[in-house]
């Protein structure tokens, strides 16, 4: 079974208060009592309260963590991705991030492990670099959809509550037919896929949703228009 689960925002990045999803990501690795996790902090450039966040929160729970480093000395990438059975990466930079894994060859790596059932998850760039594209804020000047590592077919657009400019940008892209859907998702909520499939909508604060945003075409002179399809959700 392969699975993604893509958070929008939210998460021990932010906050330490609760660890809803980080317990629903430990629990998605079946027959471990105590899965190996891996935390991939590249799109920060490795910021060390980041990695020290990550370490806070899950030597809390029952798993084995530890973390990636490409601007210190790095480790043997293959073999360590080959204990994992979860793969966390997180937010910031993602054109920056996948320029740095290409380089290390850790794209193929970790696409290796995906087909073997290791669980990806990860928040912002770490949620729509899955994707065929992933709409990012990687540019000073204004967000753009950038081509990821094409794990899920589809586009993806994190923090689509939490940032204004991200449901004008999916509109526009949508309307000059840039791309023909996107997978909104707002910070506290994640999408789960399963074999490239989104089967949850997993929400861990309050009113928050996950979306498949397409845009219909009228047969009258109407212009194009998005339109929102909520994703099933779980508790």
């Amino acid at each position: 079974m392969r699975q993604v689960i893509a958070i929008g925002g939210g998460g021990f990045g932010r906050t330490q208060a609760s660890h809803l999803i980080e317990q629903y990501i430990l629990d998605q690795a079946t027959n471990k009592t105590s899965p190996s996790i891996c935390f991939i902090p590249t799109a920060t450039g490795d910021l060390d309260p980041y990695v020290v966040n990550f370490y806070s929160v899950f030597s809390q729970l029952n798993c084995n963590p530890s973390h990636i480093s490409f601007f210190k000395r790095t480790m043997d990438l293959e073999q360590h991705i080959a204990k994992q059975d979860i793969i966390f990466v997180g937010g910031g930079n993602t054109k920056s991030m996948l320029a740095v894994w290409r380089e290390w060859s850790l794209d193929k790596i970790l696409k290796s492990a995906y087909e073997r059932g290791v669980v990806m998850s990860g928040v912002s760039a770490g949620a729509i670099c899955w994707f065929d594209q992933g709409l990012t804020d990687s540019w000073a000047d204004e967000l753009k959809i950038m081509p990821c590592m094409n794990f899920i077919s589809g586009n993806c657009a994190p923090h689509y509550d939490e940032e204004p400019e991200r449901r004008p940008a999916t509109k526009k892209l949508l309307e000059n037919n840039s791309i023909d859907s996107m997978f909104g998702i707002e910070g506290g909520s994640a999408l789960h896929f399963i074999d490239e499939v989104p089967e949850h909508a997993v929400r861990f604060a309050r009113n928050k949703n996950a979306y498949n945003v397409t845009c219909l075409l009228y047969t009258s002179p109407s212009p194009r228009d998005a339109t929102l399809s909520r994703m099933p959700s779980s508790a």
